[in-house]
Parts: C-alpha cells; structure tokens; sequence
C-alpha cells in the first residue's frame, strides 16, 4: 500500500529534508528554467531581484568548485546532480528602471551608497535563494543548502570581473533517504517569537 501524496505545506515544509546525498538521476535542462520562473514570484524590496543563479552541473563545473568547498561538503557536492551558486549582483539597480518603472529615481540611492546597495543585495539575495529551496521542494526535487566554502575564492574562479558574490549553495536533485539522519527539533514559538 502506498503512501498518500504529501500536501503542499508538508512538500516545502513540514516533511522536506535537507540531503547529505542524492540519486544519480539528472535534473533537466527544463526543469531547472521552470525552477527560476517559480521562484522569481516571491518578493524582494522595490522588485530588486538581486539573486544570480550559477547551477553547475558538468565534470568540469563540478572540479573549478571542488577547491572553494569546505572538506565536509567535497563529496555530497561532487556527487549531486546540481550544484547552485546562489549569487547577488552588486549592481542590481541597473535593472530598475524596467523592474520598478513607477519610480523613476529608485536606483539614485544604491549608486550613490554602496553599502545599502551591499545590504540590500545580500539580504534580498538570501531571500531568493529561499524561494528557490521551496520552489525545487514544490517541484518535487530535494535540496541540501550549505555556507561551508570560501567565498572569496569561488568568487574569483566563477565571477572574476567582481559584479557577482556569492552567497550560499544548494545541492539539488532527488534525494536518497538512506543517508538521512533522524530529523532535529524545532524551538518552540514561545523561544522564537514574540506577540507585541
């Protein structure tokens, strides 16, 4: 008897897991344009959209990768289907004009202050990325996001010309449960949140 299909919520959510390690099955050329057009939907500060996507999936893409990881994350990232660099642009702004034409100006105040247009494009980036895990959730695709690599080095073998930094990456692909480990608790809403 199988098991009934999981509800959107328990999909993104309350059954999803972060994977140590994947099926050797492709993720589709297809599948990953349909990924970005899902998660472009969620909202980002004046429709900055800052995120850059970099899915490495070749041999080749896969070793210019392999120095930047930390030791831990080496073999799950050489063995998964797709590696995304999550990435911001630091010019982002650029592309206002066309993303938040009722404001004319709203690109003034990131020319003028790098550092808001650094805040704004990490936080909003991050964001995106989150989009991405529950899109490729919702998709049916299992994720295994990790910080464990050098920035600074991944940045100049992939975005040498300096406009991209990246943020964080996400393994993708489906999932082998036998590598899952029992699932860790969640605090509870009293040590989380606050009703003010």
């Amino acid at each position: 008897m199988s098991n009934p299909p999981l509800s959107p919520t328990e999909r993104a959510f309350s059954a999803a897991r972060t994977f140590p390690k994947f099926r050797d099955e492709p993720v589709s050329d297809d599948t990953l344009k349909t990924l970005c057009e899902l998660a472009q939907w969620g909202p980002t500060a004046s429709n900055c959209q800052p995120a850059r996507y970099v899915f490495v999936r070749s041999a080749e893409g896969k070793e210019k990768l392999r120095p930047c990881l930390a030791p831990g994350n080496v073999d799950k990232t050489m063995s998964a289907p797709v590696t995304v660099i999550v990435a911001q642009d630091s010019r982002f702004y650029e592309h206002l004009v066309t993303q938040f034409p009722h404001m004319p100006t709203a690109a003034a105040p990131y020319e003028s202050q790098p550092a808001l247009a650094q805040t704004v494009a990490l936080r909003n980036s991050s964001l995106q990325g989150a989009y991405l895990i529950v899109a490729a959730r919702l998709l049916g695709l299992d994720c295994g996001p990790m910080s464990g690599f050098d920035a600074e080095a991944l940045d100049r073998s992939f975005f040498p010309d300096g406009r991209f930094r990246s943020n964080f990456l996400i393994n993708l692909g489906h999932g082998d449960t036998a590598s899952l480990r029992p699932r860790g608790p969640r605090l509870p809403f009293e040590t989380v949140a606050t009703l003010a």
